[in-house]
């Protein structure tokens, strides 16, 4: 092997390194590779069980051969070292982190290459490391590269060195995170570490800073000052809407603000969002934030800025029940905005609101043929605004709704964030529209005759004929084809369950039904051919049996028993087994069964304060919840404590869902319904 060593040194021990050398015509780095071959890795582990100690060694040699030529993934390898939560610092981190060192120190390395093993070595930080001298590694906190100088200062160890680093520093991409580290470490300092007069000098410069001309800078000091003070973004809220509604500004934050570990520069309504978390422990100011950056964009024409603003009243709409009273005449406005993005935005808002905003009818059936959309978001505004037309009840959104649904779900490819605003599911829009099935149907079973039982829709239009009872009993001819076929056929099942005997004429059929081979299935179809074509015994004595049958914990149809009243009596023992000896929803069932079948609100209220008192104390069993309050206003009283529950439920301004996005308002606003309802029922004694 050639080995041309001029622009290497040695080191005290005698160990050569190079700092770009040619071996084999290959750059090297400045990394002892007589060290690394002298290391024995055998019997050292590493985090992952399925790494080998050996990659180690490869990934190590294999980024000093390539240098200059390395990449971030010839990195990746090296995070096998990184300890796994809750377990000890595997063996080989101790062995290879000198040499990790060595790699990130090297200028002759890439700087993203160095950068991210500078994100390595703070990965490694904790657990802490016993024995090792992290003085090296804070060498890179003066590094010639402002990239590698940024995401060495978690290395700093506290707000001594950083003040250290903020007096030499000049780059002002390094200078921002800097003052963000001064807030992260003020607010970890103690009066035991000894960094008293450290602490008071980097609050001096994050308040002259906060105060200053630089929009930048009085940004990232407010950002800081909160780590530690939560309320002083709110007493700088107005300087921090100038500053945001500076279309000058925009450019500025992507040229300078970066942060360790994040991946490019940050935007100006990046921002807007952080600022806005930031404000969060105050519902008004964070309320107050968005609307004024949304009004302030809305008469500069700063669609940028909108868009930010809007994407922060949507969290809170999603959040807070209070927010729709200041948000609904926004959105109203935004609805004419010329930014395609706005109104798609503003049009969501008006959706979820429903009937609240049946003042903005016209304005939505005039955006029906509105294909404006968003590239991070889904639907456009022309879908939005016909759903927020079925909302309100406006039958302008009836024609052309199926055809709309259909191509929805036949799309390829489509993509969403379930937190963000996006076209709704097939259910929700038209499960509410019952009454408006005479409408609806025709096109809904031709979509389903042509489509079949693999139509992208077929599927989701029987969930709607489903809920929508003996409205779909029009549509039988078209479902019987559909129970041949294992991908529908239970889904056709339960819509002929709910027909009963209006479905007979489906009798025959069922003779060619094809589901999964489970038992479950096989007694669907055995119990749905008694609920059409047997007598109320029969079925009675079918679902009985099964209850009786059933092993535990599952304990079989127990939900159908209740179907039967007083005469399922002789099952009443296995169902209170039952409600006494499982949990969740078989015990929420079991208890609304024994009700059905005694008449009798006890022991079954009981059980349902289970499901209800919890929701009231900030839990979010919203699901189980739904259940026991259908449950309560069949059984037409409530006790004292359920009373006490369901009343500060409906006083509280948090969403009762927890399944992110459209579904937290919408899901909410049924679940208060139900509410009210319950809240109707008398009190028991």
């Amino acid at each position: 092997m050639s080995d041309d060593r001029t622009a290497g040194f040695l080191d005290d021990d005698g160990c050569w390194y190079a700092g770009r050398v040619m071996v084999d015509g290959m750059t090297m780095t400045g990394m002892s590779l007589e060290a690394l071959d002298a290391v024995v890795w055998e019997g050292l582990a590493t985090g992952n069980p399925g790494d080998s100690v050996g990659d180690v060694s490869r990934a190590l040699r294999r980024l000093a051969l390539a240098g200059a030529e390395a990449t971030k993934e010839d990195c990746y390898p090296l995070y096998s070292l990184v300890t796994r939560e809750g377990c000890e610092t595997p063996s080989v981190t101790a062995v290879a982190l000198p040499f990790v060192v060595a790699l990130a120190a090297d200028p002759a390395m890439a700087t993203n290459v160095r950068g991210e093993l500078v994100e390595l070595l703070v990965a490694l930080q904790e657990p802490p490391l016993v024995g090792f001298d992290w003085t090296g590694a804070r060498v890179l906190l003066a590094d010639p590269e402002p990239a590698v100088r940024r995401e060495a200062l978690p290395l700093a160890g506290g707000i001594v060195r950083l003040l250290e680093r903020w007096r030499a520093e000049t780059d002002p991409t390094v200078r921002v995170a800097l003052l963000l580290a001064f807030g992260e470490a003020i607010a970890a300092a103690s009066d035991e570490d000894g960094s008293g007069g450290a602490v008071d000098e980097a609050r001096a410069v994050l308040a002259v800073l906060a105060d200053g001309d630089d929009p930048v800078f009085r940004v990232a000091a407010v950002h800081a000052w909160s780590e530690f003070d939560q309320d002083l973004p709110v007493r700088h809220l107005d300087r921090l809407i100038e500053v945001y509604s500076e279309a000058a500004s925009r450019t500025r934050f992507e040229e300078v603000w970066y942060t360790p570990g994040a991946e490019g520069s940050w935007t100006r309504e990046d921002l807007i969002r952080s600022t806005a978390w930031k404000l969060k422990h105050d519902p008004d100011a964070e309320l107050s934030f968005a609307v004024r950056l949304a009004e302030t964009a809305d008469r500069t024409q700063d669609a940028e800025l909108c868009r930010a603003a809007l994407d922060v009243a949507w969290r809170l709409l999603t959040e807070r029940r209070s927010v729709e009273a200041t948000l609904l005449p926004l959105a109203g406005r935004l609805l004419t905005s010329p930014d395609g993005a706005v109104r798609l935005r503003a049009a969501n808002i008006l959706a979820v609101l429903g009937p609240a905003a049946a003042r903005y009818a016209d304005q939505l059936a005039a955006l029906l043929g509105d294909n404006a959309s968003d590239e991070y978001l889904d639907g456009t505004v022309g879908e939005i605004a016909r759903w927020a037309l079925t909302r309100i009840g406006d039958p302008r959104a009836l024609p052309g709704l199926i055809g709309q649904l259909l191509a929805q779900e036949e799309e390829q490819g489509r993509g969403y964030c379930t937190a963000d605003p996006r076209r709704p599911d097939v259910t929700d829009v038209l499960v509410p529209l019952r009454a408006h099935a005479d409408v609806l149907l025709p096109a809904m079973r031709e979509a389903i005759r042509q489509g079949g039982a693999r139509g992208g829709a077929t599927r989701e239009f029987l969930a709607v004929l489903e809920a929508w009872c003996e409205d779909a009993l029009p549509a039988l001819p078209d479902l019987l084809p559909l129970l041949t076929d294992t991908w529908t056929s239970v889904n056709v099942l339960r819509i002929l369950r709910g027909l009963g005997p209006a479905a007979a004429s489906a009798a025959p059929a069922l003779r060619t039904c094809q589901v999964l081979d489970f038992p479950g299935n096989h007694a669907l179809v055995a119990g749905t051919a008694e609920y059409i074509v047997g007598d109320r015994a029969t079925r009675l004595r079918l679902v009985g049996d099964a209850v009786m049958t059933a092993s535990e914990p599952w304990y079989g149809p127990i939900d159908s028993l209740g179907d039967f009243g007083t005469d399922a009596a002789p099952y009443a023992a296995r169902v209170r087994f039952a409600m006494e000896n499982s949990r969740h929803w078989t015990r929420l069932t079991a208890a609304v069964t024994i009700w059905s079948i005694t008449g009798r609100a006890e022991p079954s209220m009981r059980v349902l304060e289970k499901f209800v008192l919890p929701i009231a104390e900030g839990g979010d069993g919203f699901h189980f919840f739904r259940d026991a309050v259908q449950a309560l206003i069949r059984m037409g009283e409530i006790s004292p404590a359920i009373r006490a529950a369901l009343l500060t439920v409906r006083q509280s301004d948090r969403r009762l869902c927890a399944d992110g996005g459209y579904p937290m308002i919408v899901r909410d606003k049924e679940l208060r319904a139900l509410v009210d309802q319950a809240l109707a029922g008398r009190t028991s004694s």
